[in-house]
């Protein structure tokens, strides 16, 4: 499975991005609005215990968000990171992935590609829309096909802005099913997000970079963790145990940073070092 497999994907998920399970509502975060932005990120081993098998994690993501509330959101994401295992092998991942959100989110179109050392490992491209208070999906890589999922979840934006909102409110907990074309573009991961207490201002600099940080503003923000579940990931005690868990600060305007990936036995950091706000999309008059 591995960082190139998942984490990558819930990495573009979240920069992009009450209790009760997630599900489809035109009216989700209704009045947030997220800012079009470019953004660099370099990756590193933050932590990793004796027995992980992971000695050394290099490399960088960069990520850009475009469009609005009217026409919808586009996210452009490629991610390149080197993985060194105990045993001193490399292996190099390209993540290559792009992604259409529809107006109110009543769509999602996605197409990701995955290369492992230089070689295609794997593709997924499709397109999945809120029928009837579930998530049908017309796939056409890895293999063409229609899938219907047995319940509603919530697309990556969808799921940023309902974050916001809770956040806004002065909720600490907000539970949704989200589904962002990972794997074969056929799974749903269980999420439950934990919202720290509102900061104003940038926040301190932690290891991101001073110009970049300064360049978000006197924008409120909040701590973030999300936790991942699989619905077979659960301990033999009966409890479900996380795939791993997602650390940031989530800026009202949609940006991330101080990101944490946490595996449990290792984490892996990512520090903003590059941002760029990029040109606002507008409604027309009258929408």
């Amino acid at each position: 499975m591995g960082l190139d497999r998942i984490a990558a994907r819930r990495l573009a998920a979240l920069c992009a991005l009450g209790a009760g399970l997630g599900g489809f509502s035109p009216d989700a975060g209704a009045g947030i609005d997220l800012m079009p932005h470019r953004a660099i990120y370099d990756m590193e081993l933050g932590d990793a215990q004796d027995g992980s098998g992971v000695s050394g994690v290099s490399g960088r993501m960069v990520y850009e968000f475009t469009g609005g509330a009217c026409e919808g959101y586009s996210v452009s994401f490629r991610f390149v990171t080197k993985l060194a295992n105990s045993d001193g092998a490399i292996r190099l991942t390209d993540l290559q992935t792009s992604s259409f959100e529809e107006p109110s989110s009543q769509g999602y179109q996605f197409y990701t590609k995955t290369f492992i050392d230089r070689e295609l490992a794997e593709q997924t491209k499709g397109r999945a829309e809120h029928v009837d208070g579930r998530v049908a999906i017309s796939l056409q890589k890895p293999s063409e096909k229609k899938v219907e999922l047995e319940h509603s979840a919530l697309f990556p934006t969808e799921h940023l802005k309902s974050l916001l909102a809770a956040a806004e409110r002065g909720e600490r907990v907000l539970v949704a099913d989200v589904f962002d074309g990972s794997e074969t573009g056929e799974k749903v991961y269980f999420t439950s997000s934990i919202i720290g207490e509102q900061r104003e201002g940038p926040g301190k600099l932690s290891q991101d970079k001073e110009e970049a940080v300064l360049k978000l503003g006197k924008v409120p923000h909040w701590p973030v963790t999300i936790s991942y579940f699989e619905e077979e990931a659960t301990a033999a005690n009966g409890e479900e145990t996380p795939v791993y868990q997602l650390g940031f600060l989530l800026y009202k305007n949609g940006v991330s940073r101080r990101l944490m990936l946490d595996y449990g036995d290792f984490k892996i950091r990512g520090r903003l070092v590059k941002f760029e706000p990029l040109e606002t999309v507008d409604c027309p008059a009258g929408n």
